[in-house]
């Protein structure tokens, strides 16, 4: 054999035995594209089906119950919630029991009879998927139940002139209304979600590499000798970089409202708060990655996961309520879920924290208990 092939032949066999030496990195080469194609193939469905709604029939007779049910049996919504008025239905979106809200009027029977009988339908602005899906669905579902009424009229009365002509326009008309966005921009959709997306990159990027950049560099065993505790370690290292990314936010959304013209309806100094601890947790998730990593490649390779799953699972682009249970479950694991909720109600509802408090909560749990993590795992002692 040539010793040119020999010196090639042994630095391959070299690279091959470092790969599989190095086993966290190659099951994560070999993972991480098995893991895309579940999660693109379960996450990207931008169609809703079984949108929380919530009904006012005002009318209560046999017409409004057969649009209530030709509304439940297309699959598109379900009837989450039975209220008394408009004001309750705009009450339970603002809370986000529902996504939409169908209001029947008192005279629905009669004026159907008329030709004249219209029927209100609001929709949450702040979720762009539930907005597309159940804007296309209420008008196709009033329709169709329209036509069937027509048809039903022109059979009873018989193919007279008079009736031919009355059928020439539908008995029901829907006036659709979307709160929040009424001109559906899709910026004021992205812009809330894409703060907290930025906020959590950030974080868990910077928090994951630092730990691990201190043991390779040695300055570490300066703080060994120290009778410093893994706590006191932990927290020193996270107030830095969340004052850095506490700064990257108020850029964001300056950014936001004053280039993007995107306006935001809530309390600054409530949404500056659920920011911090929004990035808290994010800020532990990194160090938690960090004191698990051994290179700064592994630990940049950990970091890309939160980034991925708060990218299909969280809700940003596509929407929860259509994903299945598992991938569902894997995105309540991340912060990013919890935070996006918040910052859309707050940023486009402008609601307060009457509203939101549950998912602050979350965040603060899941804070508290990844930061205990990040200390119980980092050792005290040079691996």
């Amino acid at each position: 054999m040539p010793k040119g092939l020999q010196r090639f032949s042994a630095l391959v066999r070299k690279e091959v035995i470092q790969l599989l030496r190095d086993r966290r990195s190659l099951a994560f080469m070999l993972g991480l594209p098995l893991l895309q194609l579940f999660l693109f193939a379960y996450a990207t469905n931008s169609t809703v089906y079984h949108i929380p709604t919530a009904i006012v029939d005002q009318s209560r007779d046999r017409k409004s119950r057969e649009f209530i049910d030709a509304l439940v049996n297309s699959t598109y919504f379900n009837m989450t919630l039975q209220l008394q008025s408009q004001a309750e239905v705009i009450k339970a979106i603002d809370r986000g029991d529902v996504k939409a809200g169908i209001v029947i009027p008192p005279d629905f029977a009669t004026n159907t009879d008329r030709g004249t009988a219209n029927v209100l339908i609001l929709l949450d602005g702040s979720d762009s998927a539930s907005v597309s899906s159940g804007f296309s669905a209420a008008a196709l579902i009033g329709q169709s139940y329209a036509l069937q009424l027509t048809s039903e009229e022109i059979i009873r009365k018989g193919f007279s002139t008079s009736v031919s002509t009355s059928a020439t326009t539908l008995p029901i008309s829907s006036s659709t209304r979307v709160l929040y966005n009424p001109d559906m921009l899709s910026v004021w959709f992205i812009l809330p979600g894409i703060v907290g997306l930025i906020l959590q990159n950030l974080a868990v990027q910077q928090a994951a590499l630092i730990v691990v950049k201190d043991r390779e560099l040695g300055t570490i065993e300066q703080i060994l000798v120290t009778p410093t505790r893994p706590v006191e370690l932990v927290l020193s290292k996270m107030i830095p970089l969340l004052i850095l990314c506490m700064l990257a936010m108020g850029v964001s959304v300056g950014i936001g409202v004053l280039w993007f013209q995107v306006p935001f309806q809530g309390n600054i100094f409530l949404y500056f708060w659920m920011c911090v601890i929004f990035v808290v947790g994010s800020l532990a998730l990194g160090l938690l990655i960090s004191t698990r990593a051994r290179t700064q490649r592994q630990a940049q390779q950990m970091a890309l996961l939160p980034m991925l799953f708060g990218l299909l699972l969280g809700g940003l682009i596509y929407p929860r309520s259509s994903m299945p249970l598992i991938p569902q479950f894997i995105g309540n694991l991340f912060p990013l879920t919890y935070f996006l909720r918040i910052s859309r109600s707050i940023f486009v509802k402008g609601v307060g924290l009457e509203f939101v408090w549950g998912d602050a909560l979350i965040l603060v749990i899941y804070g508290a208990i990844v930061v205990f993590l990040a200390a119980r795992t980092f050792k005290k002692r040079l691996d």
